[in-house]
């Protein structure tokens, strides 16, 4: 499977990169596995509506932690 083509540059992974490698993990496995579980990232969606990223401590759920 290939990863969600923005995990390498997303703003919230980079963010907390340093938390729970628990936590990160399963946000991985629901959102950026792959290009169809991407496609419900509220964070990829603001930014192909907008061409920039979301703040960084917004969740793939589009929730602000």
């Amino acid at each position: 499977m290939e990863m969600c083509e923005n995990i390498s540059q997303c703003g919230f992974f980079l963010n907390f990169k340093g938390n729970s490698e628990v936590l990160q993990k399963s946000w991985i496995k629901l959102f950026c596995e792959d290009k169809t579980k991407s496609e419900k990232c509220e964070r990829k969606k603001i930014r192909k509506q907008t061409g920039k990223p979301p703040i960084d401590n917004m969740a793939p759920t589009g929730k602000i932690l």
